[in-house]
């Protein structure tokens, strides 16, 4: 893997330009951005949902969803003061200051000169877990369960709360729970259990390798691309259908703890890879059966009607924690943690140039630079409904990275995804269902055939009897009439010789 990065200018440089850099070609366009997002309301419009017409696939009218909802969504998190901010900020004002009411943040780099940015939601150092996972996350979590594509991504410096947020089990403290478990909770709670399924996959990107955090013997898988669709897949992922949310913590637990992380100057437990829970969502719809003329043909043979067509909705949730973007002389990383650190930053520059690229409608998009572009090619001007949540510190110590991250935010908030729906017909189910219909009606031609034999026979039985009873009759007036002809016969005499 070292050869895809070869051509490029060291590390340390490249990420840390990339990652961090505050220039004045960056004031101005944060300065652009603030001013067009005040021109503008919090919810512009936006093209809507599509759905897909496949071959399998039935077609209808586009989905009542918001007419923005095709829009990353940006949120702001703001982490507390730590015991390091409070001892060497002591002097020092915070360089962050929240207007949750006006979904606005201003960023101080001294007294006299401030910048203003607008997201979609500020949360501020007191925000629950579940006031976040509501706002950010619960509208993508709503969408893949209605059938759409969903991304949920945790992106900032390292240090800010990006796993707390995403990833905290909260197996003490219930309140504490994460965007992960959460999700997964409504998720189970709102598919049918006979029916449906959710599988999830949790992998992580270390050092540009895709690893399973559920098997962590599985290294190095592939990503693979279908040729007709353009659907990634990663074969010899570990799939795991999940069966409750106690279980799903299992999973979690297991891959956390399969999970790289180092102890670094700017956090205790600094991770050092990005983490991707995939979470397959498949569920049954009925479809609509409007075939009037099978269905008074079946009125008039009396046979039962068919249920409608079962149409099965697949539909993939990507929940991402990034590893925090990091100055190597904040982190003091050395020797290995050098060596993480140089390609967590390439692959979030990479990001950062794709994120750059669609915000610019620019015609070439870079996603095939790095392995987490290309996983998240649906994400960011795909078909997917996509949460951002962009962490800081209020820390003006870290001015430059917290300018990089807003930044970030906000670029991504000018990318519109167009989010599709798609319906298959569900053909195993169909066909088992037809094969239930022709038994069903086999047995019929048999039990009317059988109906008709029994009749038959009777009717035979009363045609002998019939016949039989003619027969005697016929028989029994034969002897009747011979006896009336003799009996006539001997009148006759009798009458003549009276005569005589």
């Amino acid at each position: 893997m070292a050869t895809s990065f070869g051509s490029r200018a060291p590390h340390n440089q490249r990420a840390s330009n990339g990652a961090h850099g505050s220039s004045s070609s960056s004031a101005a366009a944060a300065r652009s951005n603030g001013n067009a997002s005040q021109g503008q309301s919090n919810r512009p419009k936006a093209p809507g949902s599509r759905r897909s017409v496949t071959p399998n696939s039935r077609a209808h009218a586009n989905a009542g969803a918001d007419g923005d909802s095709g829009r990353v969504r940006v949120a702001v998190r703001l982490r507390p003061r730590n015991s390091e901010d409070l001892l060497l900020d002591a002097d020092y004002a915070d360089c962050v200051e929240l207007r949750p009411e006006m979904k606005r943040l201003k960023l101080r780099k001294n007294n006299w000169n401030s910048e203003s940015y607008r997201f979609d939601e500020v949360f501020t150092d007191t925000a629950s877990q579940r006031r976040v996972y509501e706002v950010v996350a619960k509208p993508v979590v709503e969408s893949v369960l209605s059938g759409y594509n969903g991304t949920i991504m945790a992106y900032g410096q390292t240090g800010t709360g990006k796993t707390y947020t995403v990833g905290r089990l909260g197996k003490e403290d219930a309140s504490e729970r994460g965007i992960m478990v959460r999700a997964l909770e409504d998720i189970i709670s709102n598919i049918s259990h006979a029916s449906d399924s959710v599988e999830v996959s949790y992998l992580q990107l270390y050092m540009e390798s895709i690893q399973d955090l559920l098997s962590p013997e599985k290294i190095n898988i592939p990503i693979t691309e279908d040729p007709k669709t353009g659907e990634l897949a990663l074969p010899g992922a570990t799939v795991v259908n999940v069966h409750g949310v106690d279980h799903f913590q299992e999973l979690l637990q297991v891959g956390e703890a399969n999970r790289h992380a180092a102890n670094t100057k700017l956090n205790t437990e600094s991770s050092r890879s990005h983490a991707i829970l995939m979470v397959n969502v498949r569920r049954y719809v009925d479809g609509q059966d409007k075939d009037e003329t099978n269905l008074q043909d079946r009125d008039q043979t009396n046979l039962p009607r068919s249920k409608p067509i079962p149409i099965v909705r697949k539909s993939k949730l990507l929940i991402v924690d990034l590893a925090g973007s990091e100055r190597l002389d904040k982190s003091g990383s050395e020797g290995h943690l050098l060596e993480e650190a140089k390609f967590i930053n390439l692959s979030l520059t990479s990001l950062g140039k794709c994120i750059n690229a669609l915000a610019e409608n620019s015609a070439h998009i870079p996603f095939r630079d790095s392995k987490l572009t290309r996983l998240l090619r649906d994400s960011f001007g795909g078909s997917a409904r996509t949460s951002l949540i962009i962490t800081i510190g209020p820390s003006a110590r870290h001015y430059a990275e917290t300018t990089s991250t807003i930044m970030f935010g906000q670029r991504a908030m000018k990318i519109v995804n167009m989010m599709k729906l798609k319906e298959e017909f569900d053909y195993e189910s169909l066909c088992r269902k037809l094969e239930s219909q022709v038994d069903h009606l086999t047995a019929e031609v048999e039990r009317l055939e059988k109906l008709r034999e029994n009749d038959k026979g009777k009717l035979e039985r009363q045609l002998k009897e019939c016949e039989d009873s003619f027969s005697g009759a016929e028989k029994s007036l034969m002897k009747r009439s011979e006896f009336l002809e003799k009996e006539n016969d001997r009148l006759g005499v009798r009458d003549e010789r009276r005569f005589i």
